[in-house]
Order: structure tokens, then sequence, then C-alpha cells
């Protein structure tokens, strides 16, 4: 098991080619973004321009954050360790991206219901008069340059650390570039008097970036509620998660086999088996990422198993006369309904050691012989 606040050296060495593109992104992007400020005017497609350079700085912001916390060690109040933060993280990016999306294209719908003119006006520079329209063209080409570099160089190391947020940010500095071009498309049709260019323009940058971000916020909503891991670009289940529930299901056929991401790391849970004594991780980890596979954890007999547990594997008998199925199954969570059940058994010497809860029911899984049973009762019913 990889424990909290170590990190791989494959993962390490890639992280440190990373961050400094993050770094270099805020820097070039922030630059790109106070131009677009500068020299928007009136221009919907150039407001949306700078409104999504501005946005994709989050991504970059939001994995610094991330992988500065993913190597401090576990710590009193966070006992597993800060990794699930790049998963929180993803869900930030992915939230301002949908939100993003959805207040474009509200602005642009709104530009062509109202069916407002947008002008381009001159502008006296050095001496001579010059029509504003060039200089936003101008800007617009010039800010298509970092993101279309900067993108290009995240991608591949995104696929190799199998980092949603980079993977996010290049996809956002793909969009930038192609936001460049698309506010050119609008700023020349204002020139020959298409009055709705601007918007159309607009309109197809916002629709992108709301697909993009909905299937984004899809997968890092899945992610922090330990659904299955998804593939890094699609939708789908992700492969080296499938090769590790296939080797899994195929060494203990009988099992209960679940799998969930914490950031870009895997983990198993195998319940309705007994655990081994040990276990080598390397024989069930993806092949070309064998770091990614961080935990393997056996549940106990029973826990996820809603079938009452017989009397002889228990190990005692809750008194004579009680019915099987109160010992297996509880409906309601009910304090005073448990009570009634130790009732009937000897208090002095039985307690509840293990139980499970859910919202449909509570199940005892194991007890032991404790000379507190009374006085554990009777704090539960307080309770």
């Amino acid at each position: 098991m990889i424990h909290a606040g170590c990190i791989p050296e494959p993962v390490r060495q890639n992280l440190s080619k990373a961050r400094p593109l993050a770094w270099w992104t805020l820097f070039w992007i922030g630059n790109v973004a106070l131009l677009m400020y500068l020299a928007m005017g009136s221009s919907q497609a150039m407001k949306t321009a700078f409104i999504e350079d501005a946005l994709s700085l989050v991504p970059s912001i939001v994995f610094l954050i991330a992988t500065s916390l993913e190597g401090k060690p576990a710590t009193k109040f966070y006992p597993f360790g800060f990794r699930r933060f790049n998963s929180l993280a993803f869900m930030v990016a992915a939230t301002a991206l949908l939100s993003i999306g959805a207040f474009t294209a509200f602005e642009a719908t709104m530009t062509l219901v109202r069916m407002e003119h947008p002008t381009i006006g001159m502008v006296k520079l050095f001496g001579r008069e010059l029509w504003l329209g060039w200089i936003m063209i101008a800007a617009l080409a010039y800010s298509a340059v970092p993101p279309f570099i900067l993108g290009r160089k995240k991608l591949p190391l995104a696929q190799e650390l199998q980092d949603k947020i980079l993977f996010t940010d290049a996809k956002t500095q793909k969009a930038d570039w192609q936001t460049a071009l698309a506010g050119i498309a609008g700023v020349a049709g204002i020139g020959f008097g298409f009055w709705w260019a601007d918007a159309i323009a607009a309109l197809a940058i916002s629709l992108s970036i709301l697909r993009d971000g909905w299937m984004n916020l899809k997968k890092a909503g899945a992610e922090l509620a330990d659904g299955l891991p998804r593939n890094l670009e699609h939708d789908r289940p992700d492969a080296d998660a499938e090769h590790v529930r296939r080797r899994l299901a195929a060494e203990f056929p009988d099992a209960d086999i679940r799998m969930r991401e914490v950031g870009r790391y895997i983990e198993a849970e195998v319940s309705g088996v007994a655990s081994p004594d040990s276990i080598d991780l390397a024989r069930f980890a993806p092949q070309e990422r064998r770091w990614r596979l961080d935990r393997i954890t056996f549940v106990p007999l029973f826990a996820n198993d809603r079938r009452p547990p017989p009397r002889e594997e228990v190990g005692h008998q809750l008194g004579s006369g009680m019915p099987r199925h109160e010992m297996g199954q509880l409906n309601g969570n009910s304090v005073d309904r448990i009570t009634a059940i130790l009732k009937k058994a000897d208090r002095r010497n039985l307690m509840i050691a293990t139980a499970e809860t859910n919202p449909d029911q509570f199940r005892i899984i194991d007890y032991f012989v404790s000379p507190v049973a009374q006085e554990a009762v009777e704090a539960g019913r307080e309770r």
C-alpha cells in the first residue's frame, strides 16, 4: 500500500514537469485576459473570450493547491491524508466551467433575442485613426498562441498522471484558442455588417464550454460519491480499474468487489471472503501504472451481506426463544428495539461489538462478553 503522504516516484517526476506549466499558465493567460479586457469594447465574442480566459486560470490554481497537499502526511483530523483534495479540486474546476458556459450562453442568446447591434468604433493611435476591430483581431490572435502551446504540453502529462484537473486544464486551453478563432470571425462579421455574427460566435463557444463542463461535473460527482472510476476523457469505466477488478475476481471468485477512485489512485474493497494473511498489490495492479493501485481492503464476513448470520458462526446465542431473524436484522435503527431484544438475553453478559447501519436496517454483526452491557444499553437509550 502507498501510505498517505508518500507520492510514487513516477508521479513525482511528472508532477515536477506539470507544476511549472501551471505557473506559466497563470502568467501567460493572466496577461491574455488583461489584454482581452482592455480591447473587448462592446463585442460579445470578445467578452466571452475574456471570461473564458479568466476562467481558464481556475484549473491551474486548484491543480497547484491539490498537488501541494497531495504529499502531506496524514494528521489527526485527516487520518487518510489529503489525496481526496484532488477530487474536490476537480469538482471546483468543473463547476466553474459549467457556470461560465451557462452565463455566456445566456448573454449571447439575449443579444440575439433583443437584436442588439454591437458597434466597433475608431480609435486614434499615434495620431492616426484606426478601426478598433483590427486591435481586437490582433489581441485575439495573440491570445490563441499561449493556450495552444501550453495545452499540447499538458495533455500527455495528464494522461501519465491520470490527473483529471490537468486534463480539464488542457481541454480548457484548447477551448481558449478555439474561442480566439471564433472571436476573430465574430469581429470580422461585424465589420462586414453582420450584427448577428458576433452573438452566434459567442453562442457556439458557450455551448462547447457547457458540454465540457457538464461532462466533467458528472465525473467529479461520481468520484466524490465513490462511484466506479471513470475514464479520463470519456464517461466510461476506467481501464486500469477494470484490470484490477478482473484480477481480484479471478483470485476471489466468491467475493463482492467494489472499486473507487481517490484523486489519481484506485482503491478496491473485497467482501464476502476471509482476508488472506498477506497480499501483494503488484499482482493486481495495472501493468503500465502500477502505482495507481493504492489499497485493497478486505471487509469482514457478513459486513455487506443482507442475510442474517447463523448463530453458530456468530459464536453466542442471544437468549432462549428469540427468533433468528431478530438477531440478523432490526428495522428502523431503533435503540428501543435493540434494547427490547437484549432484554431477552442475559443483559449483564452481552454487548454489541460491531454493527452496520444504513437507511433501512440495523444489523448485528458480532458481539462479545462484557460485564458492562447494562450500562451500554442504558447509555444508548438515553442518546
